[in-house]
């Protein structure tokens, strides 16, 4: 007797070939020739399976991206917190020039970048889904030094997060220098000896 089909295996798999799918030809096309035909096409899939779990081909390509750079469990992103704020966020720092400087998180990353300039509705995606669950873990982050008296308390932490990530990011979109761990380094050594705490503040 053949086994009977998992169907929740087979979407499953459909699933993952259309994120492979949209990963692939964001590296081949720019964004604006990425279709949802062009994904189906590639995934073996037909258009409606697409849209029964996306509306549009900047929610796939979102997803794709989480999936390949923090996997896809559906966690909230949280930062390390050992008690040692410099070393937490040096690694942290490092990890995201990895990840920037990565060839196949950079493509998508970009086409999501320069999309959500343009297009609200992506702007409101990629902030809900990517940056504003990642800025919440790191106002946590800081928060929790501050708390400790790592970090002066009358800093604003939306402020210290722009501080800490802004220039690496910056120096990503722009291509403006190397971005390399030892800027990393630099950037972070200059933002915290801004934000520590000192007698008398």
């Amino acid at each position: 007797m053949a086994p009977t089909p998992d169907p929740s295996r087979r979407s499953a798999a459909s699933r993952r070939a259309v994120l492979d799918a949209a990963l692939e030809l964001v590296q081949e096309v720019p964004y604006a020739r990425l279709s949802i035909e062009g994904i189906a096409a590639r995934a073996r899939v037909g258009k409606q399976t697409i849209y029964r779990w996306w509306p549009s081909k900047a929610a796939i390509l979102l997803d794709a991206f989480l999936a390949l750079s923090e996997g896809d469990d559906g966690q909230a992103p949280v930062l390390p917190d050992t008690g040692d704020l410099v070393a937490d966020l040096r690694l942290v720092l490092r990890a995201t020039v990895a990840e920037l400087t990565d060839p196949r998180l950079d493509a998508p990353m970009r086409a999501l970048a320069a999309e959500a300039v343009h297009d609200a509705t992506v702007a409101e995606l990629y902030r809900d889904r990517l940056d504003g669950p990642l800025r919440d873990a790191k106002r946590q982050r800081l928060r929790s030094a501050q708390e400790a008296g790592q970090l002066a308390a009358d800093v604003d932490l939306d402020v210290a997060v722009d501080l800490v990530w802004g220039p690496v990011l910056s120096r990503w979109l722009h291509r403006s220098g190397p971005l390399t761990e030892e800027f990393a380094d630099q950037v972070l050594d200059a933002a915290l000896d801004g934000l520590r705490a000192r007698p008398g503040r």
